[in-house]
């Protein structure tokens, strides 16, 4: 892993694509903002892990159980309607 010191008004590159910037520094918390192409993903840790986790349980439902909650999203009255 890479360590480095940045001060707010400063950034970094990350190859060719990827900018970096510190824009705001307030206690602990920093607000960067990130330059990159439309087709390279930037996800925060905790949501990759959620989509991570989402993936792994969704590949582990049975192809039945998956059809039968379909059958039943499509067989729910609209919402809002009684």
């Amino acid at each position: 892993m890479l360590v480095i010191r940045r001060r707010q008004g400063e950034g970094f590159l990350i190859g060719d694509a990827i900018e970096v910037d510190i824009l705001e520094i307030d206690g602990n918390q920093v607000k960067i903002g990130i330059r990159a192409p439309r087709e390279t993903a930037i996800l925060r840790r905790e949501i990759a892990a959620t989509r991570d986790t989402n993936l792994a349980s969704a590949k582990d439902a049975e192809a039945t159980a998956v059809e039968e909650a379909l059958k039943r999203l499509r067989l729910s009255p609209p919402a809002g309607k009684d």
